[in-house]
Formats: structure tokens, C-alpha cells, sequence
């Protein structure tokens, strides 16, 4: 069995519509989404509203990202002050964001649980958008062994799924743990602009059971969605415009 494991499309849906594709190409049987759906993108009610229909499917798994609860919470200007304090531009998308969703988007980006797990035979995966502890926590590709396994110590999965950084990497922990961050679907931070997920292949045979992960990067229309966030009316949309193109920095500068 393939599952599809995406994560950060930030209202690409651009970026989402070819992942999709690919994934139907890959013969994936599920699609496991870890989160931060829509914040500070060219397409934000396109996107919740693609995700909300794919939700509805059975073999659709969602969990929420830390800007999908931004977005849900009540806290409008606590949070708008904390963002502010870090980056004026994404603070400007935020208050944007809001003013374009409605308050069926808003309920459903409340209704998501942060944490989901499943079993396939003795293996217990778990996913989560930042890590097992904390749904902000970055899990980097320098990260030590060591700072991996007391980041994931007190989860009992033996694969995490994460995202957050919009970094792929992967580790394979000395206490018997796998742990795989699925990069972005709608802004990688990257200087080669293609989206990033995880094809998740678990091959079962009589009395056995194995694994493997791969990345799988993607070709999309990298230029229509940054002409589709520039449009967007807040200030700095066009410096995360550019940010799709090339990305010098995890956030705008």
C-alpha cells in the first residue's frame, strides 16, 4: 500500500492540484495531510474550500498546522501582536487571511485535531505538523541524532510523520524510531522551486512486514502563483511572491 504524506500548501493550490496529480499517478491509496493549509498564500478560499471536499473522502487523514489554529482562534490580536513582533509581512497576511474566510472555514480549521496515529501491523505511526510535543516545533535537517530522540523520547510511534519548516529531511533514531519531515507542498523553502511530500510504502508478505520513504519533488506552474499572490492586496505580498520563485529564507525578509 502507497499513502501520500503532504503538508505546508499555504494557499498554493496551484502547487496542490499538481502534487494531487502526482499522487493519483503514484497509485497512492491515502493521503495523510499534516497541516497549515491556507496562511499567507495566492489562493487561500480555493484552497480551504479544495481541502474541505477532500476531507469528505475516506482515504483523506487531516490534522492542523500552528497557522491553521492561528487562523481558528479568537486571540485576533494577541496573535496578530506576536506575529508582528517577528515578521510585519506575515502579521499583514494574517489579518488578510481573515477577512477572506468565512465562518464555515474558520469552524472547520477549529474542528481539526493536532495528533492523529494508525497501526499497520506491529508499526504505529503518528502524525504531527511540528513535532510529538509541540505543534511549532522545528525539526531541522542539521538536527543531531541526539536532539531528535529528546524531541521524540515520549512518543511511542515508531514513524513521525512532521512538517513545519518546509525542509525535507529524515532520520533513523538509535532508539528504533523513523522520523520524516515532508517538506512543503505550496512553499518550499528552497532555491529550486518545486513542491515537496512523502511516498509512504508499507509491503506486507506472509509473517513480514517492511517500509520505505521517499521524497518525491514536483514541477508546477511556479510563476502563475506568484502572479496570483502578488494580487493579493496586504503588504509584502509580493516579497512571498518572490519567495515561491526562489527562497532565500524561510520567511520574508
Amino acid at each position: 500500500m502507497k499513502i501520500a504524506v503532504i503538508s505546508d500548501i499555504h494557499g498554493n493550490i496551484t502547487a496542490l492540484d499538481a502534487v494531487l496529480y502526482d499522487i493519483k499517478k503514484e497509485n497512492c491509496e491515502k493521503i495523510f495531510c499534516l497541516g497549515d493549509i491556507i496562511m499567507a498564500g495566492p489562493c487561500v478560499v480555493e484552497t480551504i474550500n479544495k481541502i474541505i471536499e477532500l476531507n469528505k473522502n475516506e482515504n483523506f487523514y487531516l490534522i492542523a498546522g500552528n497557522t491553521d489554529k492561528m487562523l481558528a482562534s479568537n486571540d485576533t490580536n494577541q496573535i496578530y501582536q506576536k506575529l508582528l513582533n517577528n515578521n510585519q509581512i506575515m502579521a499583514n497576511a494574517y489579518l488578510d487571511d481573515l477577512k477572506l474566510l468565512k465562518e464555515e472555514h474558520i469552524k472547520f480549521l477549529d474542528s481539526l485535531p493536532q495528533t492523529m496515529t494508525f497501526e499497520f501491523g506491529d508499526k504505529k505511526v503518528l502524525l504531527c505538523h511540528g513535532s510529538p510535543r509541540q505543534i511549532d516545533e522545528n525539526i531541522y535537517p542539521d538536527l543531531t541524532i541526539e536532539e531528535v530522540e529528546n524531541i521524540t523520547k515520549d512518543c511511542d510511534a515508531n514513524i513521525i510523520f512532521c512538517g513545519h519548516t518546509h525542509l525535507p529531511c529524515g532520520f533513523q533514531t538509535n532508539t528504533g524510531k523513523t522520523v520524516a519531515n515532508a517538506g512543503s507542498v505550496g512553499r518550499p523553502f528552497s532555491l529550486d522551486p518545486k513542491s515537496c511530500y512523502i511516498i509512504f510504502e508499507i509491503n506486507e508478505s506472509y509473517n513480514s512486514q517492511s517500509f520505505t520513504i521517499q521524497h518525491k519533488f514536483v514541477k508546477y506552474d511556479v510563476k502563475k502563483a506568484s502572479e496570483l499572490l502578488k494580487k493579493r492586496k496586504f503588504e509584502g505580498a509580493n516579497k512571498l511572491a518572490e519567495m515561491l520563485i526562489c527562497a532565500t529564507s524561510r520567511y520574508p525578509q
